[in-house]
Parts: C-alpha cells; sequence; structure tokens
C-alpha cells in the first residue's frame, strides 16, 4: 500500500503539474492505489501530493460514493464562507477551525478523462477545497486558527 507522507515533507509544498493523459495504466493504477489508502486510513480526501505524487489528482469519498477528480478547476464560489474544524492525513493529530467558501463549481476530468462539471456545497464543498490546496502546496494549518493536538 502507498504510505501518506506528512508534514513538514518538502514534496507537500509543491505546486502539482496537470495530467496530460489520464487513460495511461500508470494514472489508473494510482487512482486505484489512491481510493485504497484513502479508505484505509478512514480519510474523506487525499491529493496525489500527499502519496509523493507531483500530479493534480484527488480522490474523495463522499455520502458512499467515491469521486475521481483530475487537473480540477473552481468556475465559481460563493461569496458566503463559513468556519468548521478540518485535520489532514498529511499532518497527523492536528486540528483546526479554517474558512472556506459554502459552495463552488467545479470543472474537472474523471477517471475516464471525460470532463465534468460539479456544484458542491456543505462538506463535499469544503473536502474539494481542502484537497485543491494540497496541489498548491498549500496545507490546513497555513489557514486554520485554534490549531489543537488530539492524541488516540
Amino acid at each position: 500500500m502507498l504510505k501518506i507522507i506528512t508534514h513538514p515533507n518538502p514534496l507537500l509544498r509543491k505546486k502539482s503539474q496537470p495530467v496530460a493523459n489520464v487513460l495511461t495504466d500508470k494514472i489508473q493504477k494510482l487512482i486505484t492505489q489512491m481510493m485504497e489508502v484513502m479508505i484505509a486510513k478512514d480519510g474523506v480526501g487525499l491529493a496525489a501530493p500527499q502519496i509523493g505524487e507531483n500530479i493534480r489528482i484527488i480522490v474523495i469519498a463522499y455520502k458512499e460514493k467515491n469521486l475521481v477528480i483530475i487537473n480540477p478547476k473552481i468556475i465559481k464560489k460563493s461569496l458566503l464562507k463559513d468556519w468548521a474544524e478540518e485535520g489532514c492525513l498529511s499532518v497527523p493529530n492536528k486540528y483546526g477551525q479554517v474558512k472556506r467558501h459554502k459552495s463552488l463549481t467545479l470543472k474537472y476530468l474523471n477517471e475516464g478523462g471525460k470532463e465534468q462539471k460539479l456544484k458542491a456545497s456543505g462538506l463535499l464543498a469544503r473536502i474539494i477545497q481542502h484537497e485543491i490546496d494540497h496541489l498548491d502546496g498549500i496545507l490546513f494549518i497555513d489557514k486554520a486558527k485554534d490549531l489543537t493536538d488530539i492524541f488516540y
């Protein structure tokens, strides 16, 4: 199973490159492996940089559906924002309040290379923004207030 890299690994701070060809065996295998790691670690989202791949791929598990988002572009954001607690598989045992747009519209490619458009709000919009930040080398701790350490 792929390993999740953790802060302060410098790979987490690099801006990721677009995926040129979604349908290669390498990309398809990577998507499957990312999904397996995310589910095994009880995550709701995982970006390729978190497993050391500097490319623009995100996988999300939301309401019993798996979503693969490649080369995402947010084309519309709500003016309204709200605060909520976030954590991250790459920043273990840390949680904090992060302010994010309440809703957004996203253009991306799915795992079959087809262009998609998605309107998301609430938790799904938050997950998407958190994961896109990873693609841009930004961690939630850069935006969070009231950071706390929680150990189980």
